[in-house]
């Protein structure tokens, strides 16, 4: 309670000078993707954006196995506590992942892989014998509705059939299933639900959609284009007018009366009808607080390249494994000129009003 409340005051008071440290590191392995999700930015090839150039504008294809080596050197070395997170855009095509996954138990680092689950099945004994801290896997609801959603006529299938063995072969490795809210599932998610009740899950997260219309993305760079510019995003095939916020309401509502054999989390929590319309409805007003992400997290491209938070932030360039220290990029003046801009400008600029971060 004590640390937490000194690291808020830390934030909030010496933005520039954030002495503590990250929480998670998180790698873009690789620049592909094995689906073509319709509310994504890669999936849709909407490239020009902020999100899609931070997931697959850089190269080579896949982080040599001796760069991710040197980033869990480092881990060991200055923040042995932080976390490894292997996330955008699908780490299980990543070739060197099982060998990078055990050299990351031999430095007693934790790792976590976030996964759409396609190939779950043929890397399960990789991950499991990687000491794979926790899984994340993403799904869209349930099996017909995630398949559309997804492009894929067996991915639903695919990811289950993964689960099913990874949990055969270690049942107690720790798996979430986070599921995206989008005009497409509203009225499944209970269904969804009650689909993994069998299931030993640590838990079901369902994410709002993260969504920049151009709109905002323009308010944002009449004030910060030269520093940090917003591209629109998240809405190629999106339309904000097609979700049905009575029946979300409505589903949200039911879910979170009922008990199930794992905890339901919805991010960010809404707490009425009428904030749930403010979210979707006017993008442009900021209802989170602080970016937390920010202070906690880092992300590291297939080139060596670090940004701010994971994807969805700024295309912001804080430095380079190849040439600077990861000591060096979590304490840049680059990353803690960005913490302050957020916190003077109360804890978020304008292009982050429906970004997960500040919730």
């Amino acid at each position: 309670m004590i640390g937490n409340l000194i690291k808020k005051v830390n934030q909030k008071v010496l933005p520039k000078n954030y002495f503590f440290s990250p929480e998670w590191i998180v790698l873009g392995v690789n620049n592909v993707c094995n689906l073509h999700c319709k509310m994504c930015d890669v999936g849709t090839k909407t490239l020009e954006t902020n999100f899609a150039q931070n997931l697959i504008g850089t190269h080579p294809l896949n982080m040599p196995l001796d760069l991710l080596k040197k980033i869990i050197d480092q881990m060991a070395f200055y923040y042995p506590k932080a976390k490894l997170g292997y996330a955008f855009t699908e780490p299980l095509v990543y070739p060197y992942l099982q060998e990078s996954l055990e050299y990351a138990k031999s430095k007693n680092i934790k790792t976590t892989i976030t996964t759409n689950a396609l190939t779950l099945k043929q890397n399960a004994s990789k991950l499991v014998s990687g000491g794979l801290s926790e899984l994340y896997i993403s799904l869209d609801g349930p099996q017909e509705i995630h398949n559309n959603i997804r492009g894929h006529a067996k991915s639903f299938q695919k990811a289950v059939e993964g689960i099913e063995e990874i949990l055969r072969i270690n049942p107690k490795q720790s798996i979430s299933i986070f599921c995206v809210i989008t005009e497409w599932n509203i009225g499944f998610l209970k269904e969804f639900v009650n689909y993994f009740e069998k299931f030993p899950l640590q838990q079901i997260g369902f994410m709002h959609t993260n969504f920049t219309p151009q709109s905002v993305a323009n308010a944002h760079n009449l004030i910060w284009k030269t520093k940090y510019e917003a591209t629109a995003s998240n809405i190629e095939e999106i339309n904000i007018d097609n979700y049905n916020l009575d029946l979300l309401w409505e589903e949200i509502t039911e879910i979170k009366k009922e008990k199930f054999n794992f905890p339901i989390h919805f991010s960010p929590e809404i707490e009425n009808k009428d904030k749930l319309n403010e979210f979707y409805l006017k993008p442009e007003k900021k209802i989170g607080k602080i970016c937390n992400d920010v202070f906690s997290n880092i992300m590291i491209k297939s080139d060596g390249s670090v940004i701010p938070a994971h994807g969805r932030c700024y295309n912001l360039t804080l430095g380079n494994m190849y040439s600077e220290s990861l000591k060096e990029i979590w304490r840049s003046t680059v990353l803690n000129n960005f913490r302050a801009d957020l916190i003077n400008n109360g804890g978020q600029l304008p292009a982050c009003s429906r970004c997960c971060s500040a919730f």
